[in-house]
């Protein structure tokens, strides 16, 4: 079938000196089926690339025309394209989503396959395919970047591939026990129903992963174990896949502590987020001491996600980084002496000779 004309193009210098494309591109033969999957409900898909992208699409028919700087008005109509595509049927505007994430090509990005639940799972950028190889290799691997970049989940994904391979015999996932801002103790229940609401972005995780009755077979057979960091003191863990969720609320004691619990057969992933750091100010994360007294530590792996490989809604990208950015403005100005201007003197204080007295001026 015949998508349609080559685009056309039109160059023009906008604002600030930007250069800004006219794009235009006829999908044919006229397919109003595929069309109205390509807009989505209301044009929703269309509004998404726009506001992802900082682009303007205009269509009447099978005509479309992307508006904007270079590169982001060419990724749109790459996008348009490849939409069509798969627009026999609907498409979710998760997948819509996912195709604006990163960096565009973490559609494609290379990636060891996973054997889960989820059959359609594989790292959406560069760096989570990164971050899957360093599991896949190092027993210990350190996963930090913001919310939304997929640490916990692939991190939980890998450990589920390694116990249906039996490559471990059972899978601990672990976090501090931490309110977020929050004096959550008053609540009443026993000690499984205190800690749950802090462990449920695990259960979310392995019940996608897994399935709700192959995780709670799991459990009844002691494959899976899910709880807070403060019971992991004093345990050797052996032939596990052990995941610390939350590391940043870590204090420096716990993150060792933690890491001394690895036994033989076992790999671990920590991940955190070093902009969500709920401690008190005045005591420092373990998740940040750890990262400086081990980034040179032989068969450790620490990778970094940024804000390009968020998987969430193209919002959460832009949130991110503007408390980035703000942060940075918040942070004090560094004063620059002048070239001209003299420096004050550096060195090692002045001292009298030994045994030397200071003579006093005498008036007449």
């Amino acid at each position: 079938m015949n998508r349609g004309l080559l685009p056309i193009m039109e160059v023009f210098t906008g604002h600030c000196g930007i250069i800004s494309l006219i794009l235009r591109h006829i999908f044919s033969p006229l397919n109003n089926t595929r069309l109205s999957h390509l807009c989505g409900p209301t044009d929703a898909h269309l509004r998404a690339i726009e506001l992802a992208l900082d682009v303007h699409i205009a269509h009447r028919h099978e005509q479309f025309k992307v508006e904007g700087p270079k590169a982001k008005a060419q990724r749109a109509m790459d996008m348009l394209q490849a939409l069509y595509e798969m627009a026999a049927r609907s498409i979710p505007v998760e997948t819509v989503q996912l195709m604006l994430s990163g960096d565009g090509a973490g559609m494609d990005s290379d990636g060891p396959s996973l054997a889960t639940r989820r059959a359609d799972l594989k790292p959406r950028s560069k760096n989570q395919a990164v971050y899957l190889d360093n599991i896949a290799e190092y027993d210990i691997t350190f996963g930090i970047g913001p919310a939304g970049t997929g640490k916990t989940y692939l991190a939980v994904a890998a450990a589920v591939d390694a116990l249906q391979r039996n490559a471990v015999q059972r899978i601990i996932l672990t976090r501090p026990a931490v309110e977020a801002g929050e004096r959550l103790g008053f609540l009443p229940g026993d000690l499984n129903q205190k800690v749950d609401p802090y462990l449920r972005p695990l259960y979310d995780a392995l019940y996608d992963l897994m399935g709700f009755e192959q995780v709670h077979k799991a459990f009844e057979r002691q494959a899976l174990e899910i709880a807070p960091l403060g019971f992991m003191r004093g345990r050797t863990l052996n032939n596990a896949f052990v995941i610390l969720d939350e590391a940043q609320n870590t204090t420096p004691e716990q993150m060792k502590m933690f890491l001394t619990r690895i036994g033989f057969g076992t790999k671990a992933v920590i991940t955190g987020d070093l902009t969500q750091i709920d401690l008190p100010k005045t005591q420092l994360s373990g998740l940040v001491d750890a990262e400086r007294v081990l980034r040179r530590v032989s068969g450790i792996a620490i990778t970094r996600l940024t804000s390009a490989d968020i998987v969430r809604h193209p919002l959460v990208a832009r949130v991110v980084d503007a408390y980035d950015a703000a942060r940075l403005d918040e942070l004090p100005a560094i004063a620059i002496p002048e070239v001209d201007a003299e420096l004050p003197r550096v060195g090692l204080p002045k001292t009298r000779t030994p045994g030397a007295r200071a003579i006093k001026p005498v008036t007449l």
